[in-house]
């Protein structure tokens, strides 16, 4: 049996980069990035990519596969995973999974369920109406569909919206009905998984505090390079927080201030959305990032001391 993969789960801003490349570092291991935004390229600031000095000190994969105006399913993910797996065990390394897409995490580990394959004239169509009639629009038509799928997946995370909606419009089946195929799915891969958790005030700040450094370090010219490029203000990766506001402040539609306070919010309800989905999944084990000293160091031993506790299965 393939060696396990260990993996770096949590929400944005707990410090999974700082704990996946301590790992890396003491294990011979490379890092397979777990991120649905830190694969485009030219988006740097407002995905917290691991700087150049980061991806130096460890070996990172999946970060600048694609452009922005390329549409990148779950799907494509999952083959690139798959690869760089394969690629890092065959040269006898440690494999660690660290990020905070809960969905890229199980397409990895647990596989993709059974459904249609993209239409693209079907997905223009989509994107299109969401450029016209807006985002809420088609989350509605969503909600109509299949209201399971429309709670679960926010507004503006449009790529997923028109997934769903072009799953059902293909096959008259809710995506949330074909997702059950993953309670019967066999797991692809031997994991051993650790969370990173931390108190909400805690994380709060820490987020507030992270978007406070991304604006100082360049974050609105990133955008604006993005936009005079001539990317589509509608892609599916501007639609993302940390761009679609300070594209909407670029654009006149709100105030710095106001873009700023908005980017706050949305992210530190990203980070909740992020729990909730890693909390369901009961084969990963939390550990609390603080300010304690040694705390890094302290869960790195005991991460390395339960993996040598837990050989391949």
């Amino acid at each position: 049996m393939k060696p396990q993969l260990l993996c770096i789960l949590g929400p944005t801003a707990v410090g999974k980069t700082e704990i996946a490349i301590e790992l890396a570092q003491r294990l011979n291991a490379e890092i397979v990035s777990v991120d649905s935004r830190q694969i485009y390229r030219q988006m740097d600031i407002g995905t917290a990519k691991p700087t150049y000095q980061e991806q130096q000190a460890a070996p990172h994969h999946l970060i600048d596969c694609t452009d922005i105006s390329q549409t990148f399913t779950v799907a494509d993910y999952k083959i690139l995973a798959d690869n760089a797996i394969s690629d890092i065990q065959n040269r006898n390394k440690q494999v660690i999974l660290a990020g905070g897409a809960g969905l890229y995490f199980k397409a990895i580990v647990d596989g993709l369920f059974e459904g249609p394959g993209a239409n693209v004239k079907l997905r223009n169509k989509l994107q299109l109406e969401a450029e016209e009639y807006g985002v809420e629009e088609l989350h509605n038509r969503l909600h109509n569909y299949d209201p399971i799928s429309a709670n679960r997946i926010h507004p503006n995370n449009l790529s997923r919206v028109i997934r769903a909606i072009e799953v059902y419009e293909l096959t008259g089946i809710p995506i949330s009905e074909l997702q059950q195929q993953w309670k019967h799915q066999k797991q692809r891969y031997a994991i051993i998984a650790f969370g990173l958790t931390m108190p909400r005030p805690q994380l709060n700040d820490r987020i507030n505090q992270r978007v406070d450094v991304m604006l100082a370090t360049g974050l609105v010219n990133e955008v604006e390079t993005i936009l005079d490029a001539g990317h589509s203000r509608n892609s599916f990766a501007l639609q993302s927080f940390g761009y679609k506001e300070l594209v909407a402040y670029l654009d006149g539609q709100c105030t710095y201030v106001e873009a700023v306070e908005q980017l706050k919010q949305n992210t530190r309800k990203f980070a909740k959305r992020q729990m909730t989905w890693f909390k369901k999944d009961k084969r990963i084990e939390w550990f609390e990032r603080n300010t304690t000293p040694n705390n890094v160091e302290n869960i790195v031993n005991e991460i390395i001391n339960l993996t040598q506790d837990n050989p391949n299965p």
